[in-house]
């Protein structure tokens, strides 16, 4: 039993976290939690999560989400009341979207100094205090929203909400605190020693049902976006793959490495160009997989779909043919249906071994057109994406770990980056743009002694609470390498223009309005500025030496930015 009994609200928070399995908080809060400070510079007989300040309310949600990702352990956050809530409310939705565990808190105020005991200040009648608190502003980002309404009842709330943020399908809760109940003592302990909630595996029936599509399909395909979110799971993808001799497809807007990208199943980044041969295609953890979702496998194929939350009920419309949905935790349903298959498929039978090589020389073909495409341009200048991201995978440690947060750039990305191991590569964004750094900040802080790398655009930059991250690099040391894909403009909002018109105005004029990031700043003086390496790249010769620097700088704990300058938008 966690023992909370006589201790303040703010003790209870450390002890309850501590007991379910919470070993960091990613935390940006404001005045409300001083009894929290506290509580912390109290000496400490049994271990209690560490409390790490992150300066920004992005940077902390970012950091819980790169932690939470690369790990799989639950994150707590601290953020400030009403404000700091709506400041965190783009990054708590792409973790609802992404499905990423942690529970965030904030404070508030339900008495305005009107109660006895110590004066929470006048700034909450004035400035910090809204309608249904805090609570109420963010619950359409968050998977469970709840403001704590009575002292009696926090021991219980703070352990459900650890529950309800592992329970699949997993996802950011939220709970507000009354600044009050941080100094009042607890008249009760939280119900039970722990009480976490494995996610279920996938009904036995529908797996035997799986099981008979894939043995008994002429040209399976698998495709998966976000399934690779431990090593286990893409290991026993990889398995699956070659017991069925299918293809394993990923798509640009994948947030994991769920194959590897050197396996000659691998079936790159484009599902549309599978989909339509398949007679069985299977969504394994796949969010989007084609657009629109009317355009995909034809009328005669089926569709199978797999992940803790199938049919996306938080989104407004999904749209994609399914003939078998099963809702279940990936990594367990996939070893029960690899223990069904193994007794009706022999590995290496003569079609799939056909059908295995076939792919094999897709795989190949393709891996030489794009090596060719990328030397074709090693002397371009302005210095062309594909040679960097080239260069880049030439130079990467084994260790390494990759967060990408480039947008444009992103398929180049996918394309060459194919000496990552699985669980070294995560998304930065998922909609919404300044999490990037954050997010690499929280791979960092999950393994310390591995170099992390975040790959940025000069837009995504400057969306980041850039500041802030570099000054949580700087005092928690945790250097990373930040490499700038900087092309000075917004790329992606001039590309719909002539997309759209393609003989309007703005084609014609090449007046292409609010695309412009120039002047563009010297951004390696930032990283100097914070103790840290930064370097402007020019010449295509000095991607790879500049790369190398910044990775030798980052290695001796500096913090390193590489500004690589690419043909601009404009």
């Amino acid at each position: 039993m966690i023992e909370t009994k006589g201790l303040t609200g703010a003790q209870t928070l450390l002890r309850v976290l501590g007991g379910m399995g919470v070993e960091r908080i990613f935390a940006s809060p404001g005045s409300e939690w001083s009894p929290l400070w506290e509580a912390l510079a109290e000496p400490q007989g049994e271990s209690l999560p560490l409390y790490v300040s992150t300066r920004h309310e992005e940077v902390a949600v970012g950091m819980a989400s790169g932690y939470a990702k690369s790990t799989g352990k639950l994150p707590a956050v601290t953020i400030h009341t009403t404000v700091g809530s709506l400041h965190a409310t783009m990054a708590l939705r792409g973790a609802l979207h992404e499905q990423v565990p942690m529970v965030v808190f904030t404070g508030e105020s339900i008495g305005f100094g009107e109660d006895d005991g110590p004066d929470v200040g006048g700034q909450w009648i004035g400035h910090l205090a809204d309608i249904g608190g805090p609570a109420r502003l963010v619950e359409r980002c968050v998977k469970w929203s709840f403001g704590v309404n009575t002292k009696a009842i926090l021991p219980a709330t703070i352990q459900r909400a650890c529950q309800l943020a592992m329970a699949a399908p997993r996802g950011p809760v939220f709970v507000s605190v009354p600044m009050e109940y941080l100094f009042d003592k607890m008249t009760k302990n939280p119900p039970s020693e722990n009480g976490s909630a494995p996610a279920p595996t996938a009904d036995p029936e529908g797996i035997e049902e799986l099981a008979g599509m894939l043995a008994t399909a002429k040209n399976p395909v698998i495709i998966s976006e976000d399934a690779g979110r431990s090593v286990a799971i893409v290991e026993r993808i990889v398995e699956l793959a070659e017991l069925l001799g299918a293809p394993v497809v990923e798509s640009r807007s994948t947030g994991y490495m769920n194959f590897p990208r050197n396996h000659p199943l691998h079936g790159g980044h484009d599902p549309q160009d599978y989909v339509r041969e398949a007679d069985v295609v299977f969504l394994l953890g796949a969010l989007a997989p084609w657009h629109p979702a009317s355009k995909g496998p034809g009328p005669e194929a089926k569709v199978a779909v797999l992940d803790e939350n199938p049919l996306r009920a938080e989104l407004p419309y999904w749209g994609f043919k399914v003939d078998l949905c099963l809702a279940g935790e990936i990594q367990s349903s996939l070893e029960k249906l690899l223990e069904v298959l193994r007794k009706r498929v022999s590995k290496g039978e003569p079609e799939r071994a056909r059908r295995a090589e076939s792919w094999k020389s897709r795989f190949e073909e393709r891996k030489r057109r794009w090596t060719e495409e990328a030397l074709a341009v090693k002397t371009k200048k302005p210095i062309d994406t594909r040679w960097v991201t080239h260069e880049l995978n030439q130079v990467l440690p084994a260790d390494a770990m990759v967060v990408e947060e480039t947008i444009t750039h992103r398929l180049a990305v996918h394309r060459y980056l194919d000496r990552l191991k699985p669980g070294s590569f995560f998304a930065g964004s998922i909609g919404g743009l300044g999490t990037g750094l954050a997010t690499a900040l929280g791979v960092k802080a999950a393994s310390p002694k591995r170099p992390v790398v975040c790959l940025i655009g000069d837009g995504s930059f400057n969306y980041d609470p850039a500041l802030a991250a570099l000054g949580v690099c700087q005092e928690h040391k945790l250097p990373i390498l930040i490499v700038l894909f900087n092309n000075l403009g917004y790329l992606s909002q001039m590309s719909g223009v002539p997309r759209y018109f393609p003989d309007g105005w703005a084609v014609r004029t090449k007046n292409f309005v609010g695309i412009s990031i120039t002047p563009s700043p010297d951004y390696a003086t930032i990283a100097r500025a914070f103790e840290g390496y930064g370097e402007k790249v020019e010449e295509p010769g000095e991607v790879r030496p500049a790369i190398e620097r910044g990775l030798k700088a980052v290695a001796a704990g500096q913090v390193a930015l590489i500004d690589i300058r690419l043909q601009p938008v404009t």
